[in-house]
């Protein structure tokens, strides 16, 4: 089987490379349109996104055991529920984005807002670094690795920053707004909540409720946070392997 891995903002591909390194599969990092030094797309909204991931899939070989993380994670939870991809299993993180009562993150409501997101933006690529305002610092409290930081500034050009606004945008008040019925119900294929236990963004009473609605497993991943697939690749690549192992 292929494992296919889903980032999320503000990121690439290359926060997968580590826990890859640690698996015994076949897998695939896919880069999202308008990260990583490719142009976005005209309109880059969730939809667009979403019918975007599918179609990635549907040109693979499959079935795939599907990985998302972050926004990554959104667009698993989506093609997972409400689209007719190959998928043997599907594996994400974040499981209170799907929650009915869902608040977004205050650095979500700056890019939601029309003026202050893309001053916001500007502001982010004209730090330095070392700048303790810059996105390189801010990822480093998120508990991202000194090495990586640094990498994922320099990432975060004008058509990803497009990229990102139009994602946030498009999905006000929160997504279980818009595709919350396809939350409500097991999916076809299994699936695996990832819940970090030191995630700001979430929590691991989201977590088990999410996971009972979709008919899915929780993987508890101790001592790391939001960006658990850098801070313990191996760790991680383990808990997936495992999952994996037992379909």
């Amino acid at each position: 089987m292929t494992a296919v891995f889903v980032h999320g903002v503000p990121e690439t591909d290359e926060i997968w490379r580590e826990l890859r390194d640690h698996l015994g599969t076949d897998s695939v990092a896919l880069r999202l349109p308008g990260f990583g030094g490719s142009p976005a797309p005209e309109r880059p909204g969730k939809e667009w996104y979403a019918d975007w991931l599918a179609a990635e899939l549907a040109r693979l070989p499959g079935p795939v055991d599907l990985v998302g993380h972050d926004w990554g994670a959104l667009l698993t939870y989506r093609v997972a529920t409400a689209h007719d991809v190959p998928l043997r299993s599907w594996a994400a993180d974040c499981a209170g984005l799907l929650r009915p009562d869902y608040v977004w993150h205050e650095v979500a409501g700056i890019w939601q807002t029309p003026g202050e997101g893309e001053a916001l933006n500007e502001r982010l690529r004209a730090a330095s670094a070392d700048d303790p305002a810059s996105l390189a610092a801010g990822l480093r409290r998120l508990g991202v690795p000194g090495r990586h930081a640094p990498a994922m500034q320099k990432s975060f050009d004008i058509p990803m920053g497009e990229a990102i606004l139009g994602l946030y945008r498009s999905t006000t008040p929160n997504p279980y707004a818009h595709w919350g019925a396809g939350f409500e119900r097991p999916t076809a294929a299994p699936g695996l909540v990832v819940s970090p236990e030191g995630d700001p963004f979430d929590d691991a009473a989201a977590a088990r409720a999410v996971a009972a609605r979709l008919g899915a497993r929780v993987a508890v991943l101790p001592a790391t946070g939001h960006f658990w697939m850098l801070e313990d690749p191996a760790g991680a690549a383990r808990v997936l392997s495992d999952f994996w192992a037992d379909l």
